[in-house]
Formats: structure tokens, C-alpha cells, sequence
């Protein structure tokens, strides 16, 4: 569990013993590796940070300039980063892939903030099937969006009518075909309630 406000990471195992180790930065997206390391997004500072289930901080990825705000990160069995980044008043709002350096941008889709379908507005986290395509939380425009392993638009999986609230949060259930995603109430600046709704995909 990512913990921005204390900059560390709580780790629960199956017996219930909590440990904690620090970041050293806000981590806003957690996700685990083909190695079983843990990939963290830290958005502040345009990194990815990999950390052994222990806590090791085995190494950081400076992602390119043009990454303004990243939400989350996944790392794919090729080694290359799947990037979502794009925060309220940013140029670009983007779901990217990164080469496994962080050196470069290899495939993008979105642009400009809107909501056409080639657009986004705070794209805020993913998910990737066994197949390589990608899932998208498309936070302000409330839907979710399906791209091709060359992040190709395919088709919009949840529309707006499908959320009460702000979609977060998703993962992909690959065995049941089902997407969980977490939708938020937030109003007069505050998180108001939350709940999961399951899509089958």
C-alpha cells in the first residue's frame, strides 16, 4: 500500500505482519513485476522506483522530460514501462510506452486534455492482460479505455454512464475476464465514499 503523505510503502503478508519501508517520495501507483519486485510510480519527481518484496530499492528510472505527473507504471516481460501521466492543468494527457531505461517514448496515445477518443483527462491508472493490451482509468471523463499493445485505440470498455463517480483505481481479473474498478465520491474537496463495481470484459 502506497503512502503518500509519510513517503513509504506498508507491506501486509498473509499472516497479517505489517512492515513499512520509506521511498523517500510520494508513491502514487504500486504495481508488481514478471520478478515479483515492486514497481513504484512517483509522480512528483517523474520516477520509477523498483523495490524487492523486502524493500531493497534495487533501482530508479528517470522517465523522459515530457512525462509531466505520472500516475502509474506497469513493467512489461520485455522489460519496457506501460506509463499513464497527465494531471489537471498539464499540456499532455498520455498513456505511453517507455523503453526499459526510461530513456525514450517507443508508442503514445492521447494529446491535448479533452474528451474525444484519441483524448484524456487525467488518465490515472492501468492495467495490462496477458496479451499486452491496456486498460485505462480515464478519471475526469469517467470511463474506461481499451488500446492495443501498440496503444492503438480499440474500444471504450466502460462509459460514463456505467460510473456514479470518478473511476481511480482498476485491475484486470485475467482467469474470470472481469475488471475491478474502484470509483470515488469526491465533493467539497474531500472523499465522500467509495465502492468497487465489476465489469466482465
Amino acid at each position: 500500500m502506497g503512502d503518500p503523505a509519510a513517503e513509504c510503502v506498508h507491506r501486509l503478508d498473509l499472516k497479517g505482519n505489517a512492515t513499512m519501508w520509506p521511498i523517500n517520495d510520494q508513491p502514487w501507483g504500486l504495481s508488481v513485476n514478471a520478478d515479483h519486485n515492486l514497481i513504484v510510480t512517483c509522480r512528483r519527481v517523474r520516477t520509477i522506483k523498483e523495490f524487492s518484496s523486502r524493500g531493497d530499492l534495487l533501482r530508479d528510472v528517470t522517465l523522459p522530460d515530457d512525462i509531466i505527473n505520472p500516475w502509474h507504471a506497469i513493467q512489461l516481460t520485455s522489460g519496457q514501462f506501460i506509463v499513464c501521466h497527465g494531471a489537471a492543468g498539464d499540456p499532455i494527457h498520455r498513456v505511453c510506452k517507455v523503453s526499459s531505461d526510461g530513456d525514450h517514448i517507443i508508442h503514445s496515445h492521447g494529446g491535448q486534455p479533452g474528451s474525444d477518443i484519441g483524448q484524456y483527462d487525467v488518465p490515472a491508472h492501468l492495467a495490462v492482460d496477458d496479451n499486452q493490451f491496456v486498460f485505462t482509468v480515464d478519471r475526469d471523463n469517467r470511463r474506461v479505455t481499451l488500446l492495443s499493445p501498440t496503444l492503438d485505440y480499440v474500444r471504450q470498455v466502460v462509459s460514463r454512464d456505467q460510473f456514479t463517480w470518478e473511476p481511480r483505481r482498476l485491475c484486470y481479473d485475467v482467469q474470470r475476464r472481469r475488471l475491478y474498478v474502484v470509483e470515488i465520491e469526491f465533493k467539497d474537496d474531500e472523499f465522500k465514499t467509495g465502492r468497487v463495481v465489476v465489469f466482465c470484459v
